[in-house]
C-alpha cells in the first residue's frame, strides 16, 4: 500500500511497481496530518492484504529557517506533518503490528542527532521523531520491532516546496541516493528475531562540517 497526498503521482508509482516487480501495489491518497485518513489507510491495508507486517513512516517537510523569522504557519506545518503525522501512523499501526509480530520503520534525519544552527525547529521535529521511535521500541519490544533510519541529504524532490529540490541541487553521488535509504529500510524490515534500533545513512563528508 502506498500513501501520500498526490494521487496522480502515487498512482504512477504504483503502476511502475506492478510493471517492474510483478506484485500488487495499491495507491491510497492520504494526508498524515488527518487522523481519520490515517485510520482509513490502515484499515484498508488490513482488509486488502489480511495483515499489516511492515510500516514505513516517511512523511516529512521543512519550512523556514531561524526561529526569530519563522511564521506560525511554517512552524505548525512542520509540527503537524513531522510530529503529529508520525504519531497518528504509529498509533493506528501498532495494534496490527503486534498481531503480526511486525516492524515499524520511522524515517528520521541527521538533523535529529546533532545541534542544527539552520532551522532549529525542523531539527527539533526530527529529534522528536527519533525519540518517539526509540521510546516506542522500548515499550513494545516483545511484539514489534521498531527502527529509525537517519539519513542526511537525499537526492529527491525534498526542498522543492520552499527552494531548490535536492535532486537538482546535488549531482549524482554527491549526497545519499534514495536507493541507499531504501536498502537501509529493507534491512531493518528483514530482521527476524532481532532488530536494529537505528541506522545512519550519511554522505561520506557529512561529519566534517562539525
Amino acid at each position: 500500500m502506498l500513501a501520500a497526498r498526490r494521487e496522480d503521482r502515487l498512482s504512477e508509482i504504483a503502476d511502475s511497481i506492478e510493471d517492474d516487480y510483478g506484485t500488487t501495489a495499491v495507491a491510497v491518497p492520504t494526508d498524515v496530518t488527518d487522523e481519520d485518513q490515517v485510520a482509513t489507510l490502515v484499515d484498508a491495508t488490513v482488509e486488502r492484504f489480511g495483515s499489516l507486517d511492515v510500516v514505513v513512516s516517511n512523511a516529512g517537510v521543512a519550512r523556514g529557517s531561524d526561529v526569530e523569522s519563522m511564521s506560525t504557519e511554517a512552524y505548525r506545518t512542520m509540527m503537524d506533518v513531522n510530529c503529529d503525522g508520525m504519531f497518528f501512523v504509529a498509533r493506528e499501526s501498532l495494534p496490527h503490528l503486534r498481531d503480526s509480530q511486525g516492524t515499524l520503520v520511522m524515517v528520521g534525519s541527521f538533523a535529529g542527532q546533532y545541534p542544527r544552527p539552520f532551522n532549529p525547529v525542523y531539527a527539533a521535529t526530527k529529534w522528536w521523531t527519533r525519540g518517539l521511535a526509540l521510546s516506542i521500541a522500548a515499550s513494545v519490544s516483545d511484539d514489534v520491532a521498531v527502527s529509525v533510519v537517519n539519513p542526511s541529504e537525499i537526492r529527491t524532490e525534498f526542498g522543492s516546496s520552499y527552494g531548490e529540490a535536492f535532486e537538482e541541487r546535488f549531482e549524482p553521488g554527491e549526497v545519499t541516493e534514495p536507493e541507499e535509504v531504501a536498502e537501509a529500510i529493507a534491512f531493518a524490515a528483514e530482521q527476524e528475531g532481532s532488530f536494529t534500533p537505528e541506522i545512519d545513512v550519511y554522505r561520506r563528508d557529512k561529519l566534517s562540517f562539525f
